[in-house]
């Protein structure tokens, strides 16, 4: 580590002009490049007390071995100069955003004889003319598709193009129409150059031309009296209406801009970028960093800025850039922007009306790439096990939680209450692991009360396991009350008394064959979705099986504390703590599981029919009976021996049938309350 002091220049060494400057380590590599109006005061900047820099500019300056500077005679040089050497030399204290995919672009190869449109991805090349990004080739293919019935452009490559040239003969496209054949001079060279031009302007957004001229053209054609050639006309303005509502109008102004949005955290940040040409969002497309350099909103636009177009020229820079922050040199980025496009480009934060709507969507949609990132680097065996570190730092556990359960409560205004329980594994979700639970122990909405059902029917059946693999002895002679002990439980232990019927819901019967039981691991950790009360709740249950080596904790969503049984105040964990990261990402996984379940549930009670408590009614012979008597209230009218009719259907069953559908009262008729109508009962449907 080196001492800043030891290359620091003095104060006179450094210019007070505008200018670009470079950190070098002791091989000589560029390991940071910045620019700034004022050199001398930017500079000196990273010399002061260390205790006083960011941790990251700290790093950096203590890595570095020397520093140098280029003087510039303007900012807007300055821009260009950095953005030129963060390209060249790759930094690595530099924030460089990385696409988080290879975007396709539709593109015309107007740099050949006769253009061709296809779909390219990679570097640019000079020439042509590109439209996008486009999430997926296939919606490129789409429009292409749509547009050659207008704009008959070559799409073939140039080995089919020269050997259709050499036979004299079109290809498959050239014989219906969709390509105008130049390889077999249908068409002139200046004709096809026309039409790959006329193709290019109506995707650049000029779409109301072409579509007026179809239509007056159809138009006459109609008055002529010439209808077939109306009916094509007509379709192709059809096809050109198609492929324009495949992006529909978000700016009604018919602006040209890029929007762009940033979502960050203290370490990364993710960015999105929405290309809006003729009012309608053409191309779409997003990057994430590291957050290496101490760095806010209005740097990492600037970064933005730079790497979007620095490459760029004319309109491929649009007329107006949107942002959420400003970059610090305002003027000096929108000087540069302009150079680039070669006229001016109106940089700025959208206040009102459509433009900041869409600036919103353009923000949810750097939010949720940044959590899909953030999901990605869960795998990373690194950041689990020192995620694993901080929460048993943070809970005072012994041992890092290799097994980790959560549980969460989860029902609709007090009905169909249902719980979950995952399971995480060294950090990964064990989804074989998953349990649901249907609350059995009393009727209504109480989460608490709930909790403590689950929880005390997870660690009976834990202690039941135990028991059936001798793992946990009873005495031979208990006292009265008593029940024995196990390894890690003291004091007086309930009897595991289990019923089939009690945990029918989430125990399954398996046989003996060796494998591990569902219930047979303890975890570390027990996690409940709540605060104070629902962890008292689950630390009650355990105390109450006499269970003492399990820690728990729940994590509140308001604030994301954890709490921890009989502390007054929560355990508040760094927000770009990696251990309340995977906490996070627990809870929310129980909690989704949880929704599922509860409406899965909801769902089968609203379908539910009478004929689902016939004991040995499956599902085709269910079917049978709806499709022989047609519906339910029918089935209810009928004899037995008339059930009997029904293929498959012996007396037993019919008898079961029709003692099933006679303890069932019918439903109340329903009534139109337009009319007042009462609707004859149809549920057909009903299975």
């Amino acid at each position: 580590m080196a001492d800043p002091s030891s290359y620091r220049p003095s104060p006179g060494q450094i210019p007070d002009s505008p200018g670009v400057y470079k950190f070098r380590d002791e091989h000589r590599r560029v390991i940071y490049v910045g620019k700034a109006k004022n050199l001398r005061q930017r500079v000196a900047n990273y010399f002061q007390d260390l205790a006083n820099l960011h941790p990251r500019t700290r790093t950096m300056v203590t890595t570095a071995a020397s520093v140098e500077w280029t003087v510039v005679s303007t900012e807007v040089e300055a821009l260009q100069l950095e953005y030129t050497w963060i390209k060249e030399f790759d930094p690595r204290f530099n924030v460089k955003y990385r696409d988080d995919k290879s975007y396709p672009y539709l593109a015309v190869t107007l740099n050949e004889e006769f253009p061709r449109v296809q779909v390219m991805r990679g570097a640019k090349k000079k020439g042509v003319r590109y439209f996008g990004p486009y999430g997926h080739a296939w919606a490129i293919r789409e429009t292409v598709d749509l547009m050659l019935r207008v704009f008959p452009v070559r799409t073939c490559s140039a080995g089919v193009f020269k050997n259709a040239a050499r036979n004299g003969r079109p290809c498959l496209l050239g014989y219906i129409d969709k390509c105008s054949a130049p390889c077999v001079g249908r068409v002139t060279p200046e004709e096809h150059r026309e039409l790959a031009e006329d193709f290019c302007d109506f995707m650049a957004g000029r779409t109301g031309t072409y579509i007026r001229r179809l239509e007056k053209d159809m138009m006459q054609a109609a008055e002529e009296m010439e209808y077939e050639r109306a009916a094509r006309l007509r379709d192709d303005a059809e096809a050109l209406k198609r492929a324009m509502e495949k992006s529909a109008v978000v700016l009604a102004d018919a602006t040209d801009a890029d929007l762009i949005a940033v979502a960050e955290d203290e370490l990364e940040a993710a960015l999105q970028i929405f290309h809006v040409r003729g009012g309608r969002v053409r191309g779409q497309r997003g990057w994430v960093t590291d957050k290496v350099e101490a760095v806010d909103t209005s740097g990492l636009v600037e970064h933005a800025l730079q790497q979007l177009y620095g490459e760029e020229r004319g309109d491929a820079v649009p007329k107006e850039v949107l942002v959420p922050a400003l970059p610090e040199d305002t003027e000096a980025v929108s000087q540069w922007l302009a150079d680039r496009r070669g006229s001016q480009v109106s940089l700025r934060i959208p206040q009102r009306g459509d433009k900041k709507d869409l600036m919103a969507t353009v923000q949810r949609n750097a939010q949720q790439a940044l959590g899909l990132h953030k999901t990605k680097r869960a795998s990373d065996l690194t950041t689990r096990s020192r995620a694993l570190e901080e929460i048993a730092e943070a809970l005072g556990l012994d041992t890092a939680p290799l097994r980790i359960e959560c549980y969460d409560i989860s029902h609709l205004q007090g009905d169909d209450v249902v719980a979950s329980m995952v399971v995480f594994e060294d950090g990964l979700a064990r989804k074989s692991e998953y349990r649901r639970f249907q609350i059995k122990g009393f009727e209504g909405q109480d989460d608490v009360r709930s909790m403590h059902e689950v929880i005390g029917r997870r660690f009976k059946r834990y202690l039941q396991e135990k028991e059936r693999t001798g793992e946990w002895e009873e005495p031979q002679e208990p006292a009265p009350g008593a029940t024995g002990s196990t390894p890690g439980v003291t004091g007086p232990v309930p009897a595991p008394v289990l019923t089939a019927a009690s945990l029918a819901d989430e125990i399954e019967p398996r046989e003996d064959d060796g494998r591990p039981k569902r219930f047979a691991y303890p975890p570390q950790l027990v996690v409940v979705d709540g605060g104070q009360p629902q962890v008292a709740a689950a630390k009650r249950a355990l105390d109450e099986l006499g269970i003492d080596d399990i820690a728990v904790c729940g994590l509140a969503k308001r604030l994301e504390e954890v709490w921890l049984p009989d502390d007054d105040d929560p355990v508040v964990l760094p927000r770009s703590s990696e251990g309340l990261y995977l906490l996070q990402r627990v809870r929310d996984e129980a909690h989704r599981f949880a929704i599922t379940y509860q409406r899965a549930k909801r769902a089968k009670r609203i379908r539910s029919s009478p004929l689902d408590d016939v004991a040995g009614l499956g599902e085709t012979r269910k079917q049978a009976l709806i499709k022989h008597f047609g519906s339910v209230k029918k089935l209810r009218q009928a004899t037995i021996e008339e059930i009997c009719e029904v293929p498959g259907i012996g007396r037993r069953t019919a008898e079961s049938v029709a003692a099933a559908l006679a303890s069932t009262a019918p439903a109340a008729p329903a009534v139109n309350t337009a009319t007042g109508e009462i609707m004859e009962e149809d549920d057909g449907g009903a299975s």
